[in-house]
């Protein structure tokens, strides 16, 4: 579990020194806002005081005045750069933790991720990356420029009256430290029901869009806003409470302050009675004080995105930290260039955390250029086996083999290389007819295009739209289902791979239209090898062999 973690606090070690600089451009904005203020306090008083004893033409007017000068300018400018840095750093945080966690993710699918929702997936990326990579304008940033505002001012305190300097680090410690811990303590509980909630909420609002149309039909689309409306009832119940802990943290907050400035207060003007200090000295010490209590006005937040950003670095952990369902072999072997052979040998699978043995003892054979189709009834494994051939998962018993290597022995990118996969359910992406096809061979020219469309029957379907970039719409909104279908099976097609993967290739066609289909789909092949999971009746000669799976194990299918 460590790794991940690492990993996480890499992507901030990278950026390390814009952080550095980020964060001391803010703590010299906020040492210039504190001395400017007890600088002024104390010149005013000065000059108040001087104009009350008639010395106004012997008080020095210039040293001062310069210094308050320079310090607005010092504020103005590093506020500047303070902002502008601090933007870009936080900005390029968002980008690599992105990237972090797709590499991390992505890798786990569809395995790991298969039994998480897809609303809790984009809640991680958006909700929770959104919590870390804000990190340092929120939190890291503001409290680190707060503690080195604090030891300045002990320090300046204590050169001018070192009680004053102990006063003002007890008050310190308690508006920096001791009220804010009162305000966030066992918020981490509330912290996670709240991103908990938030998930939830994405992923109801997410559900109900991508099957609205089934609700609408089914006429349980009222039934779903309410289930909508009361998560985001709960949602704002959380909220409410985050902002309770937070105005309870406020206002011991300002009780703190207010008694730490009176205190300062009265410490001045005690030592000022004893001669300890001049008035413009203790003018300056409650100034100072003031200054503090300004920029430590906003502690009590800084300290609850740190914690909720801790939360959220959690919860993407719980995603990347899992590990890979697959296992990368150290030394990977070559994979066969020539034709050869794929093998099912004694293959048992079960999933994790079931005792049904889906594939029980398995064997087949898929020589060079052949095509076998798979049949069965619903959950028998049919997809489970191509989940295998893909190396998504590997078999608790026996093996697959190709070329008489177990598939073990190759890396997972070399070995996918040599397939073609098209799933149930493939994506029709947001995008040209083009970008969706050259998914599968990103230097496919046109006329290979065309070439496929038509061998899918779409060819007329594309010129009529417009061509090669005619606009297909998300998910293939402009689509029917079967034109989405042979879209991606046209995908599938393109990919120069010596091994074919079809789970389901004609659902969504009508009888006919799938008959031509896969008669075009035989020519098409050429010398690839095919592997087909279907339900349907196939016509003659489409396929070499057909089996049936049945208890773990595959028959001969007999017409």
């Amino acid at each position: 579990m460590s790794a991940p973690r690492d990993d996480l606090r890499q992507v901030f070690r990278r950026h390390r020194w814009r952080l550095l600089l980020a964060t001391v451009l803010l703590l010299t904005t906020m040492l210039a806002g504190v001395g400017l203020l007890g600088l002024s306090g104390g010149f005013l008083t000065a000059a108040a005081l001087a104009g009350l004893a008639g010395l106004g033409s012997g008080f020095n007017f210039f040293s001062p005045s310069a210094g308050i000068r320079g310090l607005t300018m010092a504020r103005i400018v590093s506020r500047y750069f303070e902002k502008l840095v601090g933007h870009d750093v936080t900005l390029r945080i968002a980008r690599d933790l992105r990237v972090w966690f797709f590499r991390r993710a992505l890798p786990l699918a569809p395995g790991r991720l298969a039994a998480t929702r897809t609303g809790e997936l984009l809640a991680r990326l958006m909700s929770d990356i959104g919590e870390v990579d804000g990190l340092l304008v929120r939190a890291l940033g503001p409290l680190l420029a707060l503690l080195g505002i604090a030891v300045a001012s002990v320090v300046a305190a204590g050169l001018i009256y070192w009680p004053a300097a102990l006063l003002l680090a007890a008050l310190a410690l308690l508006i920096g430290v001791a009220v804010p811990m009162l305000g966030v303590r066992g918020g981490n509980a509330g912290e996670q029901q709240r991103a908990a909630l938030r998930a939830q909420l994405r992923t109801l609002a997410f559900e109900g869009l991508e099957g609205a149309a089934d609700l609408t039909a089914l006429h349980a689309r009222e039934a779903w806003m309410l289930r909508v409306e009361r998560e985001a009832a709960q949602v704002a119940t959380a909220d409410r409470r985050r902002r309770l802990r937070l105005i309870a943290g406020n206002v011991a907050h300002s009780a703190g302050s207010g008694l730490g400035l009176f205190s300062m207060l009265w410490l001045a003007l005690w030592a000022f009675e004893r001669g300890q200090l001049q008035a413009p000295m203790a003018a300056a010490l409650v100034f100072l004080t003031v200054a503090l209590l300004e920029v430590a006005t906003g502690i009590g937040a800084a300290w609850q995105s740190l914690q909720s950003g801790q939360v959220a670095a959690a919860r993407l952990q719980q995603i990347t930290a899992q590990p890979p369902s697959v296992e990368e072999p150290e030394q990977p072997q070559p994979v066969p260039t020539g034709p050869a052979t794929l093998s099912f040998e004694k293959v048992v699978f079960w999933w994790p955390g079931e005792t049904r043995r889906l594939l029980d003892g398995m064997d087949l054979t898929l020589a060079p250029g052949e095509r076998i189709a798979i049949r069965g009834d619903s959950g028998c494994g049919k997809t489970t086996l191509s989940s295998l051939l893909l190396r998504q998962w590997d078999p608790q018993q026996g093996s697959v083999r190709h070329g008489g290597v177990d598939l073990r022995r190759f890396a997972q990118a070399q070995w996918h290389a040599q397939l073609a996969w098209l799933p149930q359910g493939a994506p029709v992406f947001a995008g040209t007819i083009a970008e969706n096809l050259r998914l599968g061979d990103p230097d496919a020219a046109d006329e290979a295009l065309w070439q496929v469309l038509d061998g899918v029957r779409l060819g007329d379907w594309a010129r009529g739209l417009g061509g090669l970039q005619a606009w297909v719409g998300e998910n293939g909104a402009t689509m029917s289902a079967g034109q989405a279908r042979r879209l991606a099976l046209a995908r599938a097609l393109l990919r120069n791979a010596p091994i074919m993967v079809l789970d389901e290739p004609t659902e969504g066609l009508d009888v006919d239209t799938a008959n031509a289909l896969l008669r075009d789909l035989a020519a098409a092949l050429g010398q690839r090898s095919l592997l087909m999971i279907t339900h349907g009746e196939l016509p003659a000669g489409v396929v070499h062999r057909s089996y049936r799976l049945q208890h773990g194990k595959l028959l001969e299918w007999v017409e």
